[in-house]
């Protein structure tokens, strides 16, 4: 099954010490993520996600883009009573529209830009306290909101992604996604 949607923005976090990430006209793909990006790289350090190496063990990283949508930053930001939630704000790398229950887009699902770029869909971005503290930063009369923000975008944070084919990608393109078929593994 094949769905499409709209490039909205690119982004990327070009400064190491922080998770915002900044909107440019385009981004580079190669092996390694989005050119320039704090999250680039073949490998990354283990961390909480994988307990099962010990932490900073050297891994792939599958984690090289996050991907967000228009519409369920919406459902964030109404959720947590805010008049918007910037895709930046959460250090997004890709802001989409136009494809319903992103979040939900299964693991082995992947995405195609008209340059010839391709991403792996790795999975759902599981929220955490980060982009929290960044909102509460943008929105100090509004104390607590960096512990409420993981039970408010759980799965509606998006994905994460590694590049499959290198390319670029503009704001304005479309985005077609290839729907991987997933069959439950029978217990």
């Amino acid at each position: 099954m094949r769905i499409t949607g709209t490039v909205v923005d690119t982004l990327t976090g070009r400064n190491a010490e922080s998770l915002v990430t900044t909107s440019e006209s385009e981004i580079s793909l190669n092996f390694d993520g989005v050119a320039g990006d704090r999250h680039a790289g073949l490998t990354r350090a283990a961390d909480v996600r994988f307990p099962h190496y010990p932490r900073g063990t050297p891994i792939r990283n599958t984690r090289q883009l996050s991907i967000v949508s228009v519409e369920e930053l919406r459902e964030i930001a109404t959720t947590l009573q805010l008049p918007e939630l910037p895709a930046a704000w959460l250090g997004a790398n890709l802001l989409l529209d136009g494809i319903a229950h992103l979040t939900r887009i299964p693991a082995g699902s992947r995405m195609f830009f008209p340059s010839g770029a391709a991403l792996a869909i790795e999975g759902e971005n599981l929220p955490c306290r980060g982009p929290g503290r960044v909102i509460e930063l943008q929105h100090p009369d509004r104390a607590g909101i960096a512990n409420q923000f993981p039970k408010a975008a759980m799965h509606l944070r998006g994905l994460v992604a590694w590049v499959e084919r290198p390319g670029v990608i503009h704001a304005g393109d479309q985005v077609e996604v290839e729907i991987a078929r997933i069959h439950a593994y029978p217990v």
